[in-house]
């Protein structure tokens, strides 16, 4: 079984090229176009990974993290895949929940690799609790 990818993204382009690059290696990928409909997916879906986009309409992905957070059933990582690259901003993303952070634009060449290594980690983190 593959793992399932919710990407939280408004932009259709990066949307598209994110889609492409994991269903290409193996992902099922299903996507949210706002932090409300992605948090909602998340609570349905429990998705492996959560791609979160950090600029989004009605709800930023800081709060999207938080209240992603915020719910103890959903353990799967959230990396931020933004452009958002200031100095403070991946540290404030992390602050709020994130595990990971990508740029955009998103390098195709080692994309999926960065996701997968973020998932790794996770996993590995999750079974030391155990």
């Amino acid at each position: 079984m593959s793992d399932t990818i919710l990407v939280i993204e408004d932009n259709p382009q990066n949307m598209y090229m994110m889609r492409f690059l994991l269903e290409k290696n193996g992902f099922i990928v299903i996507g949210a176009e706002n932090g409300r409909e992605g948090i909602d997916m998340a609570l349905q879906c429990r998705p492996d990974a959560i791609l979160l986009d950090i600029q989004l309409p009605e709800m930023d992905g800081y709060a999207v993290a938080a209240a992603l957070k915020a719910h103890a059933e959903l353990d799967a990582p959230i990396i931020a895949v933004t452009s958002y690259a200031m100095v403070g901003d991946r540290e404030q993303i992390l602050a709020a929940g994130a595990t990971g952070y990508v740029e955009k634009p998103i390098n195709p060449e080692t994309f999926v690799a960065e996701i997968v290594q973020y998932m790794s980690m996770a996993r590995d983190a999750q079974e030391k609790q155990k």
